[in-house]
């Protein structure tokens, strides 16, 4: 493999001997390569690399298949002077790991709301959330109530003030845009913004409510009662400072 990309990476040289003369290689050696009759020192592998703007899986990979990763929607040459920014790594200090509890006023019955958990993580420098639908929510729109499709996850981005996050079940089609913003609390661990859900005016219940995200760490003696709390409540079963912080009956501004 090694002698049939050199072959094609060498196709544009001026001549086999000006190429040995560039990449400081014996002319000898350069034709065992060719040959696939001996293989690169380290260092000399690093130099032909480099000079052909490769890596070493020329060792082992057609050269036509080898190539950069995509940069990623947002860091699409486009949108990148845009966008890009929304792209880079959350801090933890802005946007801890671990487990968060959220309530909101539900989308389909203003007269109830929706408690609920998620786990913020980090993977290859970038932050996402999962967490599950309530049943009952899934049973509102008739779908399934197994974990597989109850589960939901969502990409976390950076913004000025806050973080945004865009957020889906597994195979659909839509998606939900979150906002939050940390507020100053005693404790330092409360986040407070809305979440809107990509449908169309028309379609009943509401588009955009507040939210709240209480972090709650790691702690199992904070993260397994507010798991067996998650689902609908009436207004009076509200945390109070989630209650305050909704703002519940006030214009959304």
């Amino acid at each position: 493999m090694l002698g049939a990309n050199l072959r094609q990476l060498a196709r544009n040289a001026a001549s086999i001997s000006a190429l040995c003369r560039e990449l400081g290689i014996n002319r000898t050696q350069f034709n065992r390569y060719l040959a696939g009759e001996s293989f690169p020192r380290p260092d000399v592998l690093h130099r032909i690399c480099a000079y052909f703007d490769v890596d070493a899986r020329i060792l082992l990979e057609p050269v036509e298949q080898i190539s950069e990763p995509a940069p990623g929607l947002l860091r699409h040459p486009a949108v990148e002077h845009f966008l890009g920014n929304s792209a880079s790594p959350v801090p933890e200090t802005d946007f801890p790991s671990g487990f968060y509890r959220f309530t909101r006023r539900s989308f389909l019955n203003t007269n109830q709301f929706l408690k609920g958990l998620v786990f913020v993580f980090r993977q290859d420098d970038h932050t996402f959330l999962r967490g599950f639908e309530a049943r009952e929510a899934m049973i509102q729109q008739g779908l399934p109530v197994d974990p597989a499709t109850r589960e939901f996850r969502g990409a976390v981005l950076r913004q000025e003030d806050g973080v945004a996050a865009l957020v889906s079940r597994k195979g659909a089609a839509t998606a939900s845009f979150n906002y939050l913003a940390r507020i100053p609390t005693f404790e330092n661990n409360f986040w407070v913004g809305y979440v809107a859900r990509t449908v169309r005016e028309g379609v009943a219940g509401s588009r955009v409510e507040r939210q709240v995200y209480e972090y709650l760490g790691n702690d199992r003696r904070k993260v397994l009662p507010a798991a067996r709390d998650s689902g609908f409540c009436a207004q009076e079963d509200l945390i109070p400072f989630h209650n305050k912080e909704l703002k519940i009956g006030m214009p959304f501004d």
